[in-house]
Protein backbone atom coordinates (compact mmCIF):
# COMPACT_ATOMS: atom_id res chain seq x y z
CA UNK A 1 0.00 0.00 0.00
CA UNK A 2 1.35 3.50 -0.97
CA UNK A 3 2.17 5.77 1.74
CA UNK A 4 1.80 9.50 2.24
CA UNK A 5 3.52 9.52 5.49
CA UNK A 6 4.42 7.32 8.03
CA UNK A 7 1.11 7.80 9.63
CA UNK A 8 -1.22 8.46 6.11
CA UNK A 9 -2.02 5.95 4.07
CA UNK A 10 -2.64 6.77 0.58
CA UNK A 11 -6.16 5.58 0.55
CA UNK A 12 -7.25 7.32 3.36
CA UNK A 13 -5.53 11.06 1.96
CA UNK A 14 -7.33 10.30 -1.52
CA UNK A 15 -10.93 8.95 0.57
CA UNK A 16 -13.81 10.51 0.04
CA UNK A 17 -18.03 9.99 0.90
CA UNK A 18 -19.13 12.09 -1.86
CA UNK A 19 -16.66 10.55 -4.58
CA UNK A 20 -17.63 6.74 -3.32
CA UNK A 21 -21.15 7.44 -3.65
CA UNK A 22 -20.70 9.01 -7.23
CA UNK A 23 -18.43 6.89 -8.22
CA UNK A 24 -15.93 9.38 -9.03
CA UNK A 25 -12.15 8.63 -8.85
CA UNK A 26 -10.43 10.80 -6.64
CA UNK A 27 -6.55 10.10 -7.96
CA UNK A 28 -3.74 12.86 -7.85
CA UNK A 29 -1.17 12.77 -10.44
CA UNK A 30 2.74 12.42 -9.19
CA UNK A 31 2.93 16.11 -8.99
CA UNK A 32 0.06 16.78 -6.50
CA UNK A 33 1.27 13.11 -4.38
CA UNK A 34 4.46 15.07 -4.05
CA UNK A 35 2.63 18.07 -2.74
CA UNK A 36 0.88 15.98 -0.36
CA UNK A 37 4.18 14.48 1.21
CA UNK A 38 5.07 18.07 1.61
CA UNK A 39 2.37 18.85 3.52
CA UNK A 40 2.88 15.52 5.74
CA UNK A 41 6.31 16.45 6.12
CA UNK A 42 6.35 19.51 7.17
CA UNK A 43 2.64 19.56 9.42
CA UNK A 44 0.65 16.84 9.76
CA UNK A 45 4.01 14.21 10.67
CA UNK A 46 5.53 16.97 13.42
CA UNK A 47 1.63 17.51 14.28
CA UNK A 48 1.62 13.86 15.30
CA UNK A 49 4.81 13.39 16.85
CA UNK A 50 3.84 16.37 19.41
CA UNK A 51 0.18 15.14 19.97
CA UNK A 52 1.53 11.43 20.36
CA UNK A 53 -1.73 10.12 19.00
CA UNK A 54 -3.78 9.41 16.11
CA UNK A 55 -4.98 12.66 14.02
CA UNK A 56 -8.07 11.74 11.53
CA UNK A 57 -7.55 13.17 8.10
CA UNK A 58 -11.03 14.49 7.13
CA UNK A 59 -10.42 15.87 3.66
CA UNK A 60 -7.09 16.15 2.11
CA UNK A 61 -6.67 15.61 -2.00
CA UNK A 62 -9.93 16.59 -4.00
CA UNK A 63 -10.28 16.07 -7.60
CA UNK A 64 -12.16 18.81 -9.07
CA UNK A 65 -15.44 17.23 -9.60
CA UNK A 66 -15.39 15.83 -5.97
CA UNK A 67 -14.52 19.36 -5.00
CA UNK A 68 -17.36 20.80 -7.09
CA UNK A 69 -19.80 18.11 -5.52
CA UNK A 70 -19.31 19.31 -1.84
CA UNK A 71 -19.56 22.80 -3.00
CA UNK A 72 -15.69 23.63 -2.04
CA UNK A 73 -13.82 26.80 -3.17
CA UNK A 74 -12.46 26.69 -6.66
CA UNK A 75 -9.18 28.07 -5.55
CA UNK A 76 -9.41 25.30 -2.92
CA UNK A 77 -5.63 24.24 -2.00
CA UNK A 78 -7.31 20.87 -1.31
CA UNK A 79 -7.12 20.77 -5.14
CA UNK A 80 -3.49 20.70 -5.43
CA UNK A 81 -3.04 18.79 -2.52
CA UNK A 82 -1.41 21.25 -0.26
CA UNK A 83 -4.37 21.08 2.04
CA UNK A 84 -5.73 18.53 4.75
CA UNK A 85 -8.31 18.87 7.38
CA UNK A 86 -8.14 16.80 10.70
CA UNK A 87 -9.63 16.19 14.03
CA UNK A 88 -8.47 14.88 16.83
CA UNK A 89 -8.60 11.32 17.74
CA UNK A 90 -6.93 11.45 21.30
CA UNK A 91 -6.76 13.36 24.28
CA UNK A 92 -5.01 17.03 22.58
CA UNK A 93 -8.57 18.78 21.54
CA UNK A 94 -8.68 20.15 18.70
CA UNK A 95 -7.89 24.01 19.79
CA UNK A 96 -4.58 22.15 21.38
CA UNK A 97 -3.90 21.14 17.71
CA UNK A 98 -4.83 24.36 16.18
CA UNK A 99 -3.00 26.79 18.40
CA UNK A 100 0.17 24.34 18.34
CA UNK A 101 0.49 24.40 14.48
CA UNK A 102 -0.51 28.31 14.80
CA UNK A 103 2.44 28.62 17.54
CA UNK A 104 5.26 26.35 16.19
CA UNK A 105 4.67 25.29 12.43
CA UNK A 106 5.02 26.55 9.31
CA UNK A 107 1.93 26.80 7.08
CA UNK A 108 0.24 28.55 4.27
CA UNK A 109 -3.15 28.86 5.83
CA UNK A 110 -4.58 27.63 9.37
CA UNK A 111 -8.56 28.16 9.26
CA UNK A 112 -10.52 26.79 12.93
CA UNK A 113 -13.76 25.15 11.03
CA UNK A 114 -17.18 26.00 13.08
CA UNK A 115 -17.35 25.14 16.45
CA UNK A 116 -17.09 28.54 19.44
CA UNK A 117 -14.98 27.13 21.92
CA UNK A 118 -13.11 24.65 20.30
CA UNK A 119 -12.89 23.90 16.49
CA UNK A 120 -14.95 20.83 14.81
CA UNK A 121 -11.61 20.47 12.53
CA UNK A 122 -8.89 22.39 11.69
CA UNK A 123 -7.79 23.01 7.91
CA UNK A 124 -4.33 23.83 7.21
CA UNK A 125 -2.13 24.44 3.97
CA UNK A 126 1.17 24.35 3.42
CA UNK A 127 3.25 25.15 0.18
CA UNK A 128 6.67 24.82 -1.18
CA UNK A 129 7.38 28.22 -0.55
CA UNK A 130 5.88 31.76 0.24
CA UNK A 131 3.90 30.59 2.93
CA UNK A 132 1.71 33.44 4.36
CA UNK A 133 1.03 31.63 7.54
CA UNK A 134 -2.81 33.24 7.20
CA UNK A 135 -4.58 32.21 10.67
CA UNK A 136 -8.69 32.66 10.48
CA UNK A 137 -11.40 31.39 11.46
CA UNK A 138 -15.18 30.34 10.30
CA UNK A 139 -18.50 30.29 12.18
CA UNK A 140 -20.53 30.12 8.58
CA UNK A 141 -19.93 29.01 5.44
CA UNK A 142 -18.06 31.91 3.59
CA UNK A 143 -17.70 34.22 6.03
CA UNK A 144 -14.04 34.50 7.25
CA UNK A 145 -12.33 36.07 10.34
CA UNK A 146 -8.44 36.88 10.57
CA UNK A 147 -7.40 36.15 13.81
Amino acid sequence: MKKISKNISYKEATYSNYAKKYKIANKPDDEKIENMKLVAEEVFQPLREWANHPIKVNSFFRSKKVNSGIGGSSVSSHLTGNAIDITTLGEKTNLELFNYIKDNLEFDQLIWEFGSQNPKWIHVSFKEKDNRKQVLKTLRKGIYYTL
